[in-house]
């Protein structure tokens, strides 16, 4: 019969000859929806702390108890069999309506508690959430957070997260969003390098410098904007330095290695200190502001709706474009 599968053939033990308890169950439909989210074992081992062969075996198991192979072996890509496809589309909706009964249940209860997993960009994450996460931590002690930071674009859907943060607004119908900073990018280079270098007065100026470009797979952000006499232009910058991390790039600009494109919210701590200086000020390069984003369902679990309100009243003073909490030169 097409799509039936015997088990493992490594000799590991498995509970196909007995009944799964009820919560086995839940835990493989969670675990089956991660390694998709994953998009291979080894990833979802990652971010599991598990190993490869645990992971091979967990899915082993439940090809078994299921009596079909979900995932295709046969490719070197974790590509979902015809009734791999039906079974992660029904896990999906299971676990979704678990979690809106759960919701329900959760808003009765004084104290929120239970897991939340939150993706956000490596810098903003490490800079900014880590820190708020564990002042939440101490105030709702109930509830377990885990933060996943990656470079890669935060799809909360794909990714199995209950929340994440990221700079701009991310449209779809299935996804809400809500803005927790209201911000700008700014061009900051260290003292050292200005002392070196002439100060840009104005954004043609930058092609005489070095600037520090952000890459993303193969395509170079090398064209800034910039409001020049009330109209915007794009001026292509040029440098030798160029990363897709983000943080690289900070820690570049402050080696004075250049002038960086950032967002303020990221080096407000280095222009406060001095060790970084704001330049072409005047020159309003564009807003970019701070959202957190969450699937949309009938009923937001209150752990995530704490959260969520947490995050907007300890973010809601940093990064103002308000003007520059630092050294300005124009």
């Amino acid at each position: 019969m097409p799509g039936r599968y015997r088990g493992p053939s490594d000799g590991s033990k498995t509970n196909g000859n007995r009944k799964d308890h009820p919560m086995d169950e839940m835990n493989e439909i969670r675990l089956f929806v991660r390694m998709v989210a994953a998009g291979s074992l080894s990833e979802t081992a990652r971010r599991l702390n598990s190993s490869l062969p645990a992971m091979s075996r967990r899915l082993a198991g439940l090809e078994k108890r299921l009596g079909v192979r979900l995932v295709d072996r046969s490719t070197r890509r974790f590509t979902l069999t015809e009734e791999g496809s039906r079974y992660y589309e029904r896990a999906v909706k299971i676990l979704a309506d678990l979690d809106e009964a759960e919701a329900e249940i959760s808003a009765k209860v004084a104290s929120p508690r239970g897991h939340i997993r939150v993706g956000a960009p490596l810098e903003i994450g490490r800079r900014r959430l880590a820190p708020l996460i564990a002042e939440f931590s101490k105030k709702y002690p109930r509830i377990t957070i885990e933060l996943s930071l990656s470079e890669a674009f935060v799809d909360v859907i794909g990714d199995d997260l209950d929340i994440g943060v990221h700079a701009g607004q991310r449209a779809g119908g299935n996804v809400i969003t809500r803005k927790i900073l209201a911000s700008r990018r700014v061009l900051v280079a260290s003292p050292d390098y200005l002392a070196k270098h002439a100060t840009p007065a104005k954004p043609d100026d930058l092609l005489a410098h070095e600037c520090i470009c952000i890459v993303r797979g193969r395509h170079i952000f090398d064209r800034w904007t910039f409001s020049d006499g009330g109209k915007l232009r794009e001026v292509q910058v040029r440098g030798v330095l160029m990363s897709d991390n983000a943080e690289v790039v900070h820690e570049w600009a402050l080696m004075g290695c250049g002038i960086a494109l950032k967002a303020l919210w990221d080096i407000e701590d280095d222009l406060k200190a001095g060790r970084l200086v704001e330049v072409l000020a005047p020159f309003a390069v564009s807003d970019l502001d701070l959202y957190v984003f969450y699937p949309s369902r009938s009923h937001l679990p209150l752990r995530v709706r704490v959260f969520i309100d947490f995050l907007v009243a300890s973010m809601g003073g940093l990064g103002s474009r308000g003007g520059v909490l630092g050294s300005t030169v124009s």
